[in-house]
């Protein structure tokens, strides 16, 4: 069933909200790779300066726009690319679905768990196509790897390894001091939801991921791309405890989020283990960053550059491949859905669950303890302090409608 009107072979018209560095990063790979069946015509951001960097990268005008809500507004316009911090993700999703517009949304998914169950419920109240760029999903070498594991070769599968290893130390993000925010950004509409902050310039743009009102730190940044694999990959999304520790132990900066940090993850009969470390690079498993199973007969690694197997006492046979695109059919899997009605390969709530994983690490590791996840309900089980923060109090008038934050499994 056709999800929009006209000919089979008429573009969907999209607008980007968000125009930095990903938002500018999408229009590369939508008009290069699917061109043929899009054309964006408007953009949005609360920044002139990155509307302007923008239209200088693509040598065009749009439409251009401080609130995103304009582009909602317009008729002509089926899709938007949601491109903004993660705190903003949720509300404008929301608007857009309830305005009749299909989604891109960036990962993760949600800031919260509160927010990613009300994406799930606007997509399915307002019967919106809402896609989640983790687009590993879309790399064949990736589902080659899932099908690997799910195949059984590798035997028992007790522990999944998911890391990211850097070097930033000793300054990290260095110690701006706040100031008044640059001509032409608009810092109260870029905070948003979010709680009233002095500017600063490490809490703006790229940096905004190593503060807990916008985000979420390595963990949900990278770590849900990874985390994504592994879930996918074992079947199940639901972990039945999760603990974690780390802290700021070498980075001078002012960041919020850890520089080391352990989650682990425990399922039914498998671990599942995050760690990072922004203060030394050394690779674990030989690579800076990677999923890696670990099973009786063998054992699989993934990244972005190939897959590779590693047999166990010559059990089953040694096999690798190289990578695969991953953005591009991703995309194309996105326009084809609305065009089409072609399943997703990541919809909101395939995406959520896998944000959700990642976003427990870091309240297992913000309360210092254990907690145990009750899906069916959404809450952890018997901890006020760690049930707070499934959600955030949105500054008005930016909060969710309540009707939305329902369990979704």
């Amino acid at each position: 069933m056709r999800l929009i009107q006209g000919s089979p072979n008429e573009k969907v018209r999209l607008a980007i909200i968000g125009c930095g560095g990903i938002g500018r990063h999408h229009y590369n790979v939508f008009t290069s790779q699917a061109g043929t069946m899009c054309e964006v015509v408007a953009i949005a951001d609360p920044y002139r300066k990155q509307i302007d960097e923008f239209q200088a990268m693509a040598k065009r005008s749009f439409d251009a726009y401080s609130d995103y809500r304009r582009t909602l507004e317009r008729k002509d316009i089926d899709a938007v690319i949601v491109a903004t911090p993660d705190h903003w993700h949720a509300r404008i999703t929301i608007d857009a679905c309830e305005a009749g517009k299909h989604v891109y949304v960036e990962k993760p998914a949600s800031h919260n768990v509160v927010e990613g169950l009300a994406m799930v419920n606007a997509a399915r109240e307002h019967k919106r196509v809402v896609m989640v760029g983790l687009q590993q999903r879309s790399g064949e070498h990736f589902q080659e790897a899932v099908e690997i594991v799910r195949s059984g070769k590798l035997g028992k599968i007790t522990m999944v390894h998911c890391w990211n290893m850097d070097n930033e130390s000793p300054n990290g993000i260095g110690n701006p001091p706040d100031s008044d925010p640059p001509p032409g950004l608009d810092w109260d509409m870029w905070l948003g939801p979010a709680p009233k902050r002095p500017y600063n310039p490490n809490r703006c743009l790229y940096h905004f991921r190593w503060f807990w009102d916008y985000a979420g730190g390595k963990v949900t940044d990278w770590g849900v791309h990874l985390i994504d694999i592994a879930v996918w990959a074992m079947g199940e999304h639901n972990p039945l405890e999760v603990s974690a520790s780390g802290g700021k132990f070498a980075l001078r900066d002012n960041r919020e989020t850890p520089d080391t940090v352990e989650c682990l993850f425990r399922f039914k009969d498998w671990l599942l283990i995050y760690s990072h470390r922004a203060a030394n690079a050394f690779p674990a498993n030989g690579r800076g960053y990677g999923t890696m199973f670990f099973g009786t007969n063998g054992s699989l690694f993934v990244d972005r550059g190939g897959l590779q197997v590693h047999p166990e006492k010559e059990r089953i046979p040694a096999y690798q491949r190289g990578g695969s695109p991953q953005s591009e059919p991703h995309a194309v899997n996105f326009l084809r859905a609305i065009r089409e009605g072609v399943p997703l390969a990541c919809d909101i709530l395939t995406g959520v669950r896998s944000t959700i994983v990642p976003l427990l690490g870091n309240i297992a590791y913000r309360t210092g303890r254990t907690i145990r996840w009750d899906a069916q309900k959404a809450q952890i089980i018997g901890d006020k302090e760690a049930n707070a923060l499934l959600a955030r109090n949105w500054r008005a008038p930016w909060g969710i409608p309540k009707r939305y934050i329902q369990p979704v499994g």
